[in-house]
Parts: structure tokens; C-alpha cells; sequence
């Protein structure tokens, strides 16, 4: 019996990949459902070659012209996740919409869904209590795709957290790994977008170049796993080939290695057991040279990456994430837009960390999606207040 499979954000690069798995395994793999935002090529593209059975579209724009070009055709075409019933579960559900608008939608689907497999990192980090709470409710499994978490996840599976002296999150280092003050000033968003080893999206992509995209990582480890600060670390690894590390207080080290595909953790994830990753990647001619390559590790240096000055900040207060995050979208998109230098991203974050206001919003902990919100609304207006102030 072939599995229905839904895609939240299915022309990102993470819904891209999870089609590639689908491609390879139409006999196995149906989709369901599939949600975008307003690429509308991609989009008809997807309705044409998928055929699922609904399609929600974000842009009220798209929407439209999606709604009319098939009109006549047997699916049905929604823009908004509220109105959306379905008389059965699907078995998966790929949560890969980037940034906090991924959490209602993820929500939504835990009702509907046997398994969630979670790409978006923004929904952990702001709603992790609410996901859970869901997902508790409705019997739904969750399992994390970004692959440090799917590592870990799969690293902590014959371990319990007492047995754990200190667990590594790998980080590439990024396009500026060995730059120097004087020319980080200089940095363009092209030159931020060239990632050296993986290929993402625009927001991830500079999340990684800044060690942003750690800083979340980070925190999302200590929501899905219960992990404590004090047991969690970051460092460097150019060749991006070890995603995770745990170092046991027996003394032995543990790691999950693999190459820098999206398909391993998203495979891994949908099939659980039965899979041969060759089905879907390439094998390669020289078997071993992945593992067996010579593996660099260095500290995270604080000069090129001021960001991991934040690290210890992170659980100053139980809305502290929500803030981070929200103030970290707004930067990147304005540096993305050229209106403010890459090194205003860490100062502003720190800027809105010390407002005068920061405290009364960070020490709420939300019950509810209205709530979050809130106080991603204040972070977003601070930030936009500070780029104002700073550059116009």
C-alpha cells in the first residue's frame, strides 16, 4: 500500500528534495498534499506531474491564477491551511516552510498526520511546547530533518541524556571561515549566498554564513531532546561531514557521518528501516574517501563569528528564542536587500537583547500561536526601528 505523503513549502529546497525521494519511489510514495507560497511555474509544474489531491497557496496573487488555470481539474486549490479537512491521516507530513510562518501550518498538520518529519527550524524554536503538545494529543511522531538533529536523534537512541558528558554540533564555517575583521565589512549578499559545501536557501544560507543558523540549531537541540546549555557546544568542521558528535562520560565518542546531501536525513526519516541510500544518490567510485578523508575541527573563533557571543543568552529567558529569531529574520532579509551592512546582523541582535523593553516581552512564555506572535511583532518593530535609526 503506497503512503501519502504532504509537503509543506514544496518549491524550497527541502519540499525539492523530498519530490526527488518521491520521483524515485512512485510505486511506494504518493502525494497528498502539497503547499507553496507563489512560484507559480514550479507550482503548475508540481499539480501537473503530482496530481495531488490539494494544493495550498500562500500568495493571494497565485492563488488566484493557480485557482483559475485549474479550475476544471480534479484537485482542490486553497490559500489558507484554516480551512483545510481531510477524512483520513497521512502517513507523512514534511514540514520544510522556512521561518516562523511554518508553525500554524505545522500545527495544523499534526492533527492529520501519523509522522511529522520537521525542517523548519523556526517552528521548534518559537512553538516547541505547542508542536508537542499536538503532536502528544494526536498520537503524531516527530522526528527532526535538518541533519545535526537528525544525528542526534538517531546518536541518543541507546543513550540516556545521564550517560552524556557534552554533545557537538558541526558547523561548516561557511563562505568566511578564513577571513579576517577588514573583510567581513566588505561582504556583499552574493558573496554570502556562495555556500562551499551545501546548496540551501537564500535565509539558511546566510544564517550559515553568520553561524546564525547554529545559534537556532542550538537551541532547538536543548527543546527537542531536553538537552541543558551547559551539555551542548558548537565547533567548527570545514569538510561538513560529520554532523554530529557525542562525547560520553565512559569516555567513548560517538559521531554520525555523511555527505552533504538533504536526501540521507529526509530518506532515513520516511523509510526508517528498510532503505538503500543508493537508490537515491549516486554511489561513489572511490567507496571509503568519504569517511576516511582527513576530518579538521577548530574552535569557533569570535572575531569572525561575534554571533557566538549569544550563545550563552539563549535561555536568559523563556522568549528569549522568539526574539532572536524574529529580529535574525528581519536582518537578513534587509542584508539580503542591500539596505544594511552583513555586521549590522550581530549588532542589531545585541541591540534589541539590551532594550530597555527586551525583559517584559522575553519573560512571557506563550500559551498560544497569538502569543507568539506578539512578541515576535515587538522583536520585528524594534529591528525595524534600529535599521531606520542606523542606515535610513
Amino acid at each position: 500500500m503506497k503512503k501519502y505523503i504532504s509537503i509543506l513549502g514544496s518549491t524550497g529546497s527541502v519540499g525539492l528534495t523530498s519530490l526527488k525521494i518521491i520521483d524515485k519511489k512512485k510505486n511506494q510514495l504518493k502525494c497528498y498534499l502539497l503547499s507553496a507560497n507563489k512560484n507559480f511555474t514550479i507550482i503548475c509544474k508540481q499539480i501537473e506531474i503530482y496530481k495531488p489531491k490539494l494544493f495550498i497557496i500562500n500568495d493571494p496573487l497565485t492563488f488566484a491564477k493557480v485557482k483559475k488555470k485549474y479550475k476544471k481539474r480534479n484537485i482542490k486549490i486553497l490559500n489558507s491551511f484554516k480551512n483545510v479537512k481531510l477524512s483520513q491521516k497521512i502517513d507523512i507530513t514534511i514540514s520544510a516552510i522556512p521561518g516562523i510562518i511554518g508553525l500554524e501550518p505545522t500545527l495544523k498538520m499534526i492533527q492529520h498526520s501519523k509522522k511529522i518529519l520537521i525542517a523548519n527550524k523556526e517552528s521548534i524554536i518559537c512553538g516547541w511546547n505547542l508542536i508537542k503538545r499536538n503532536a502528544s494529543k494526536f498520537k503524531t511522531k516527530i522526528i527532526p530533518v535538518d541533519s545535526e538533529h537528525f544525528s542526534i536523534y538517531q546518536l541518543l537512541k541507546n543513550h540516556d541524556l545521564r550517560e552524556i558528558n557534552k554533545i557537538y554540533i558541526t558547523a561548516s564555517g561557511g563562505p568566511f571561515l578564513k577571513y579576517s575583521k577588514n573583510q567581513l565589512k566588505k561582504i556583499t549578499p552574493r558573496d554570502a549566498l556562495k555556500h562551499p559545501k551545501w546548496k540551501m536557501g537564500k535565509k539558511i544560507t546566510i544564517d550559515s554564513s553568520t553561524l546564525m543558523n547554529k545559534i537556532l540549531e542550538l537551541i532547538e537541540a536543548q527543546k527537542l531532546f531536553k538537552i541543558p546549555n551547559k551539555k551542548l557546544d558548537i565547533i567548527i568542521h570545514p569538510n561538513s561531514i560529520v554532523h554530529a558528535i557525542i562525547e560520553l562520560k565512559n569516555g567513548l565518542i560517538k559521531t554520525i557521518l555523511h555527505e552533504t546531501s538533504m536526501i540521507i536525513p529526509l530518506a532515513n526519516a520516511i523509510f526508517e528501516k528498510d532503505l538503500n541510500i543508493n537508490d537515491f544518490l549516486k554511489p561513489k567510485k572511490n567507496k571509503g574517501n568519504l569517511i576516511f578523508e582527513n576530518l579538521f575541527f577548530e574552535k569557533v573563533d569570535d572575531k569572525i563569528f561575534p554571533i557566538i557571543n549569544i550563545k550563552n543568552k539563549v535561555n536568559e529567558y523563556p522568549s528569549t528564542p522568539i526574539i532572536i529569531n524574529a529580529s535574525n529574520e528581519i536582518l537578513v532579509d534587509q542584508f539580503l536587500k542591500k539596505k544594511i551592512p552583513f555586521l549590522a546582523i550581530f549588532k542589531i541582535i545585541i541591540t534589541i537583547l539590551n532594550n530597555s523593553n527586551y525583559k517584559k516581552y522575553a519573560i512571557r512564555e506563550p500559551k498560544n500561536i497569538s502569543q507568539i506572535n506578539k512578541i515576535d511583532f515587538w522583536a520585528r518593530s524594534k529591528t525595524f526601528e534600529e535599521i531606520k535609526l542606523n542606515y535610513g
